[in-house]
């Protein structure tokens, strides 16, 4: 079926590879009226290569917001659109996110065309757990906001996923592994599905002194070991979180620091002189 009039369209386009691309994503960007594109040179290349005329209009984090009213004005005027990034799956660490939402408030039809993604792409060659994985996209730039969020991360027990540029991938190892330990197991896998892919296992002391020794070139997934639940460590902080949770819901400190010390393996006595410390009333 080629594109009905007045739908967006999240066309998932090869992460490398050009021959991960499926024949629904092509039929699709053949047969919309338009196409909204991260880079229009980038995805020329492509409908180029599959014989694509289809008109592009630009849609990037610079320009997005002004973006979104006009490509809701052409859907509302029964104009198909496919919604492209450079790589991958639109709307995934990208402004494909505020369209999507400006259409269902609108209640323009979404309609997605699935196609790779280097996080599961990485995440099923790691040899890490897959059952449970938690995507993060990329870090923070800033190296407070950095440790900040990799604090809230550190015990956390699923398999962690995050993207890095090589300019980058130094710095965030030695966060890494300043904060979730040298032992914890990571995969890198870098230039996905391209001619040079490669994967590199090991623990994060061991990664970071392989990037030391061989500069680091092309784009990185980064697929984490997530702490095992008996290695957990709770600050203090998350502690009286938690704890002003289940009081202010209605739970007696005497039961929240029980089901706190059943989680965590922390003595009741413990948890409970901690709540003695937390300002309400108690139970």
């Amino acid at each position: 079926m080629n594109a009905l009039p007045g739908h967006l369209y999240l066309v998932g386009t090869p992460i490398g590879n050009l021959e991960d691309m499926t024949f629904r994503a092509v039929r699709i960007l053949q047969s919309v009226d338009l196409i909204a594109a991260e880079d229009t040179r980038h995805t020329g290349k492509l409908l180029q290569h599959f014989q694509v005329q289809t008109p592009q209009i630009s849609y990037h984090e610079h320009n997005h917001q002004s973006r979104v009213d006009e490509l809701i004005t052409r859907l509302r005027q029964d104009k198909s659109v496919a919604l492209v990034t450079d790589a991958g799956m639109p709307g995934v660490s990208d402004p494909g996110y505020e369209l999507v939402c400006a259409c269902l408030d609108q209640s323009i039809p979404v309609v997605p065309i699935p196609g790779p993604t280097a996080a599961i792409t990485a995440l099923c060659v790691s040899g890490l757990p897959t059952d449970k994985f938690v995507f993060e996209g990329f870090l923070p730039l800033k190296h407070t906001a950095r440790q900040e969020r990799l604090t809230v991360l550190q015990p956390e027990t699923r398999t962690l996923i995050l993207y890095e540029a090589p300019h980058r991938l130094l710095k965030t190892l030695t966060d890494l592994q300043s904060v979730l330990g040298p032992d914890r197991r990571i995969t890198l896998g870098r230039e996905l599905t391209k001619r040079f892919e490669e994967f590199w296992r090991g623990t994060l002391a061991e990664a970071l002194a392989h990037y030391e020794a061989e500069a680091p070139k092309g784009e990185f997934t980064l697929v984490i070991e997530g702490t095992p639940p008996s290695a957990q460590i709770f600050s203090e902080a998350a502690l009286k979180s938690e704890l002003e949770r289940l009081l202010e819901s209605g739970v007696s400190r005497g039961d929240a620091s029980r089901q706190l010390a059943a989680s965590t393996g922390l003595s009741k006595k413990q948890i409970y002189q901690l709540s003695l410390t937390l300002d309400g009333e108690g139970g």
